[in-house]
């Protein structure tokens, strides 16, 4: 847990090598996060966007940051919750590993997440969270080229989530 952090803030003023969106399909911009990243980015990340053919759940695609203080963005496309009977929980880690392998093929340092699935797409919290932290420390503990990865947590519900769940990892 020594390259993890977990902090409240806005994903889009991280001062970090790599910030992750969680887009949607057409990786166009959206709602939330998608939303917050595409308007601080500005319209070059639409542009490169554009020449990406969208990217299916579960799957990372990279760009430029733009106008971000990030040097690039991982999109990646959460799942939308339908109950737990359509491979969300897996899906759901497959965000989170092909987003760092992504990184470490960029000779990514530093990366910061937001909670992938849990606004609109209606993941629960608690179920995400857990996931989330699970794939991470298992993806560090055989990488060592990430020196960190941090949890940006727009909410307090988000953060204590988090924060509750890493104290018993």
């Amino acid at each position: 847990m020594d390259r993890i952090s977990i902090i409240r803030g806005d994903i889009t003023k991280q001062e970090v090598d790599a910030i992750v969106n969680a887009a949607n399909n057409s990786l166009l911009g959206g709602g939330g996060v998608d939303g917050a990243i595409h308007h601080a980015a500005g319209p070059g990340l639409l542009g490169e966007c554009r020449k990406l053919n969208g990217c299916e759940t579960g799957e990372a695609k990279i760009t430029g940051g733009y106008n971000l203080p990030s040097r690039w963005v991982i999109h990646t496309v959460g799942p939308v919750w339908m109950g737990g009977e359509n491979d969300e929980d897996e899906k759901l880690a497959q965000c989170y590993h092909n987003s760092l392998a992504l990184a470490v093929q960029h000779t990514i340092k530093t990366i910061a997440f937001p909670a992938i699935s849990t606004g609109i797409y209606g993941f629960p919290l608690e179920r995400a969270c857990r996931i989330a932290l699970a794939e991470i420390k298992k993806f560090l503990s055989t990488e060592t080229t990430l020196e960190k990865v941090i949890l940006v947590c727009f909410d307090k519900r988000t953060y204590d989530c988090y924060k509750e769940l890493s104290s018993s990892l």
